[in-house]
């Protein structure tokens, strides 16, 4: 039997207007100390977002998104902040925002795949 090993998550929110409080789930950030495993998966789903009434700039939000993933692999287009060590940049990328991307709180978990439970968060909370 495969051991369970502790994870933690943040699913990504687009806020389009931070006055009004109002944001949808895009994504999903999953960090696995044991597995060394830090990853983000997202949709951006133009039709649910039009809701927003045009508020939303999307070629920056997608240049956003692209920042966290550099960020995620440690990428040196990631800048300074991808050359911290994982659970660094897993903090940063889950810091409190106020900014069209922000993140939820930290959750934690215990999971055998992190890639597999990567998915599946994705589809309960994000599809």
């Amino acid at each position: 039997m495969q051991e369970r090993t502790l994870f933690e998550y943040a699913v990504i929110r687009v806020v389009p207007r931070v006055d009004r409080e109002e944001f949808l789930n895009i994504g999903i950030i999953l960090y696995c100390a044991k597995q060394k495993y830090l990853k983000m998966l997202y949709a951006l789903d133009a039709h649910r977002l039009q809701a927003f009434n045009g508020y939303l700039d999307m070629d920056e939000l997608k240049e956003h998104l692209c920042s966290f993933e550099r960020i995620c692999s440690a990428d040196k287009q990631g800048g300074p902040i991808a050359k911290l060590d994982m659970p660094s940049r897993f903090r940063w990328l889950t810091a409190t925002r106020s900014t069209v991307l922000q993140t939820s709180k930290v959750h934690p978990g215990l999971c055998i795949d992190a890639v597999e439970t990567t998915v599946k968060l994705f589809n309960q909370l994000v599809a």
